[in-house]
């Protein structure tokens, strides 16, 4: 195994697209690291981009928004003072990958780059809107749904790497949550997961976008049912065409942690305990 240590993000990108073999990125390294030692994966060329300027800071864009680096861990996220005032949702659900010592390694892009169906941060990235800057053959921006293409895959070509994860400027009236299902308390991987985000003019909604998680090959974004909240103050009609909507969206799989049955209902109560909070929270409770 070859282990590279670039101080920038073309040099990575030039390294992985010379490597010939197995090649991985590390940065909190809570997934390659755990194959490698498990022998599921040896790299033949391990690229550590946790020495790259700039990759564990949380920063405000020109726009509003905010740029987090790619080595930028949960437990930093979870501490940042302003972060999770802007978007609670994303940082919860990054609070809820593994346990306290996996989270001051685990980060956002990793949970995204794994190409886990069931990843806890991923939903709420695609439901704030989230996009990433991709370096490697030139520089491209890409929505955070479009990553994972399936089961342990992603888009992203030979020869590139993310750089950096973009959340979009927060704005008033505005709130997002994420839930998961698990069967035990803690440090379970989710059965399903659903993330909403919306924006309110007064009490009405008028941006809306669901999100569910392990009910698909890959994280599904759910347009219906961002549809069916618009235009309502959330109420009980709004919420069941929503978990209808959820349900409707949901093809998962038949496995020893849940039915098809028992995924797809959850789906809807998720979605609906999902928008409530989002709901609230845009109303100014930020808790």
């Amino acid at each position: 195994m070859r282990y590279h240590a670039p101080d920038s993000f073309d040099e990575a990108a030039r390294l992985a697209a010379q490597a010939n073999g197995t090649t991985r990125f590390l940065a909190g390294g809570t997934d390659v690291l755990v194959q490698l030692r498990s022998d599921i994966v040896t790299p033949d060329d391990l690229i550590d981009i946790k020495h790259i300027p700039g990759v564990r800071k949380i920063a405000n864009e020109d726009h509003g928004g905010w740029r987090i680096g790619v080595a930028v861990s949960g437990a930093e996220m979870s501490e940042h003072p302003r972060l999770g005032l802007d978007w609670p949702g994303v940082v919860e659900a990054m609070d809820l990958i593994g346990s306290t010592q996996v989270q001051g390694r685990a980060t956002l892009v990793g949970n995204l780059c794994n190409g886990s169906p069931a990843a806890d941060g991923v939903p709420a990235l695609v439901a704030a809107g989230a996009h990433v800057t991709v370096t490697g053959h030139g520089t491209r921006e890409i929505a955070v749904e479009e990553v994972p293409t399936g089961p342990g895959k992603t888009c992203l070509e030979k020869g590139e790497v993310i750089s950096a994860l973009h959340l979009p400027a927060r704005g008033q009236g505005a709130g997002d949550a994420y839930l998961r299902f698990i069967p035990r308390t803690e440090m379970d991987i989710a059965v399903v997961g659903a993330a909403v985000n919306l924006r309110l003019d007064g009490d009405t909604i008028t941006e809306a976008r669901v999100v569910l998680g392990a009910v698909a090959p890959t994280v599904r974004l759910v347009p219906e049912a961002g549809e069916a909240l618009i235009g309502s103050t959330l109420g009980d009609a709004a919420l069941e065409k929503l978990a209808q909507a959820a349900r409707a969206a949901c093809d998962p799989i038949d496995d020893r942690r849940g039915t098809v049955a028992f995924r797809t209902k959850v789906a809807g109560v998720l979605a609906q305990r999902a928008a409530t909070i989002a709901y609230t929270r845009a109303k100014g409770d930020r808790k």
